[in-house]
This record gives C-alpha cells, sequence and structure tokens, in this order.
C-alpha cells in the first residue's frame, strides 16, 4: 500500500469507529425496516432502535428524546433553526444576531433572510475569538427573534460562553441558538444549564457516519416554533419530512455513547499532543496561535506562520500531512479565512495558516513527524523566499 499522509484534519471529519460501524450494519439488513412502518415487526424493530438512539443523543445534552429533530447533517441543522425561527416569529421581529465567525452553514442562511427583508447584524469578536457579551446585549433590539452564536469554533477551536449568552437571550426574551457541530461529545453541552433553545448537531465529527445529524428544539419555557423548511410526511413531529436513515441513527448515537464514556480521558490525550505539536513548531519564530491560548477544542490547534506563501506551505506539506488551511467547505475559495481576518489577522497571515485537528486515532509518534514535517518545510520556503527577494 502506498504511503498516506498522517491525518490531522478531524475539524473537517472523523474516520468512523469500528465500533460504530458494527452497530450499523445490522440496519443495512437484518433490521432494514421503515421506522414509519408501525403495522409489523420489520417498522417496530427500527422504530425501536431509532427511540434507544434518540435517548442517548437527547440525554448527551440534557435534553428529553421528544426535543431532537433527526437532520441530514448540521448544515440542515442550522439552515431548520435559523429559516424555521424568521418564518415562524416573522409576526414578532425581522432581526437576528450572529458573529462574523460562524460557520457559512449560519452565515449564509442569514444572508439569505436578508434579501427576504430580515435584518442581521453580524457583531465582530474579540482578537481571542470570544464575544464580546457587553456588545452582544446593546445589540439586542425589541424587534430581535434570534441569536445564533457557535459553541466551538470550525477553524479556532475557541469554545464560546454559552451559558452567559443564553443567560441574555432569556432575559431579552431573545431565541438563542448555537451551531454544536464541532462540540457534541468533547465538552460538556447542557441545554437547560446554557438556556439554549435551538442547538444543531452532527455525527462526522465525532467519529460516527456522514449523512446524519439533529436539531435540538426546546418544548418548554419556551416552547419554540419552527416552520418546517421540507414538507412531505410529517415526519418528526412535522419540522422534518423524509424517511429516517434508521442505520445512520443509530451510528450518530453509538459515536457519541463512545466518546462521552471516554471523553475525559480522550480531551486530556489530544490536549497533550496538541501542545506538544505547537512546542516543536514554535521555536521556529513568527508563529502565532490563533485563538484563545486554552478556551478551545482539545485537539484543536490554528497557526499563522510569517515568512512562508500559505498556499505553497500546503502544498509542500500534503504529501506528509494532510491538514487544511480552514473550513473544509470553503477550502476551494482563493480568500483568505473570515474566521482569521475577524481576529485581525493580515491577509497575508490569514493565507499562511494551518489548522490542525486531533483526534482519537492519532500516536505520539504522528505529532512528533508532522511537527518535524513542519518545521523543515517553512525553513525550506523561507529559505527561497530569502534566496529570491522577489518572492518576498
Amino acid at each position: 500500500m502506498p504511503h498516506r499522509p498522517i491525518y490531522l484534519d478531524n475539524h473537517a471529519t472523523t474516520p468512523a469507529d469500528p465500533r460504530v460501524v458494527e452497530a450499523m450494519l445490522p440496519y443495512f439488513t437484518e433490521h432494514f425496516g421503515n421506522a414509519s412502518s408501525t403495522t409489523h415487526q420489520y417498522g417496530w424493530e427500527a422504530e425501536a432502535a431509532v427511540g434507544r438512539s434518540r435517548s442517548i443523543l437527547s440525554a448527551a445534552i440534557n435534553a428529553t428524546p421528544e426535543e431532537l429533530i433527526f437532520t441530514s447533517g448540521a448544515t440542515e441543522a442550522n439552515n431548520l433553526a435559523i429559516k424555521g425561527v424568521a418564518e415562524a416569529y416573522v409576526s414578532q421581529g425581522r432581526h437576528i444576531i450572529t458573529l462574523t465567525t460562524e460557520h457559512s452553514a449560519v452565515l449564509d442562511p442569514c444572508t439569505y433572510l436578508e434579501s427576504l427583508g430580515f435584518e442581521i447584524t453580524r457583531l465582530g469578536v474579540q482578537p481571542d475569538g470570544l464575544v464580546d457579551l457587553a456588545a452582544l446585549e446593546e445589540a439586542i433590539r425589541p424587534d430581535t427573534i434570534l441569536v445564533s452564536v457557535m459553541a466551538a469554533n470550525n477553524e479556532i477551536g475557541v469554545l464560546q460562553p454559552l451559558e452567559e449568552i443564553g443567560a441574555i437571550c432569556h432575559q431579552r426574551n431573545v431565541l438563542f441558538h448555537t451551531d454544536a457541530a464541532q462540540a457534541i461529545a468533547k465538552i460538556p453541552l447542557d441545554v437547560q444549564a446554557m438556556q439554549v433553545d435551538l442547538m444543531s448537531l452532527t455525527a462526522h465529527k465525532v467519529y460516527g457516519p456522514k449523512g446524519i445529524g439533529a436539531l435540538y428544539v426546546r418544548r418548554r419555557d419556551p416552547r419554540v416554533q419552527l416552520a418546517a423548511q421540507l414538507h412531505g410526511g410529517g415526519h418528526e413531529r412535522g419540522m422534518r419530512s423524509g424517511t429516517l436513515y434508521v442505520p445512520q441513527i443509530v451510528g450518530f448515537a453509538k459515536a457519541v455513547e463512545l466518546a462521552l464514556e471516554s471523553r475525559e480521558a480522550e480531551s486530556a490525550r489530544v490536549t497533550e499532543m496538541r501542545d506538544r505539536l505547537f512546542s516543536i513548531i514554535q521555536p521556529l519564530g513568527g508563529v502565532y496561535l490563533n485563538g484563545h491560548p486554552t478556551r478551545r477544542l482539545p485537539g484543536n490547534l490554528n497557526l499563522s506562520i510569517e515568512g512562508v506563501d500559505g498556499q505553497a506551505l500546503l502544498l509542500a506539506l500534503q504529501s506528509q500531512i494532510a491538514v487544511s488551511s480552514g473550513a473544509a467547505c470553503s477550502s476551494t475559495k482563493i480568500a483568505p479565512s473570515h474566521v482569521l481576518t475577524a481576529i485581525g489577522r493580515s491577509p497575508d497571515l490569514a493565507f499562511a495558516s494551518l489548522r490542525f485537528g486531533i483526534g482519537r486515532f492519532n500516536t505520539d509518534a504522528e505529532i512528533e513527524q508532522a511537527g518535524a514535517a513542519v518545521v523543515q518545510t517553512v525553513q525550506a520556503l523561507r529559505s527561497q523566499r530569502s534566496t529570491f527577494p522577489a518572492l518576498a
């Protein structure tokens, strides 16, 4: 088998845990029924599997099973939350607040709503990537219907103060949505303590299958209303029609269950590897850590490196390390990361950035090899630039 690069892009996606695949397999063949076919055993088996999975996933965020709506992933969940609230609450207001550092699956639906006459406030963030709570509170108006702030940033890993944001929103009778795609089962999430009204989740960032996600929709204090974005058979309490993908749902629940069982130990291990990788690269000089130094996802390390061309750096590394310079969904765009420019990085530094996502299956040896590869590559590129000043 040809040599494959070390995989350090676990924020883009994660490999499915073999135990997750094992749990899913019977639901492709033996227990293949439609969960909505409630007149025979095949449907009952599927329905029971969905019920068990819904219970596991809702317990992971301290919700009730009925509050979880299955979707195709976090992008759909974000769209359902934002567009669904906008349509359902339009008589109360047309103002929505979000951050400039949000994922495009939040920013793009907001831009779409602007074309329909809604007003979007996109708050900037502080240099460490955290929201200014005073600025958020000041931005809320009588016609504000929703605040959307992600739990963990997909590029710089910053963990936003959800509990404080939730308290502000509920004091002002504004709904609070958070995109927790990167956070589920990696950090503690409690929709009650955090006063979250809507939470978007996905499986493939936590060693589960692609193509399955969920949206938590609060049922009490307040009972959140949503306008459905997919119409058909009235599945999922009428909020999201479509035949439930039972194998994926089972895999999602198994992935979260496994992650919760090992969360503390895994968090400590990947944090240690992350810090080790930084300690190898930092002595190069001109290396800038992007985002809050400690209030970040355990496996996240986002660095900007002076004196190198960003595209040349990625090309030189791609045979050795699978790593990115930003969000996977925007990796084909020739533009600096909107997250890095939002925290004050220059376009050159934003281009010359590396996002490392360290995960469950990485080893200490891989971290050493990856660190050495980055150091060697940066030194070589800097040497070329000094040799050919026109490239500088």
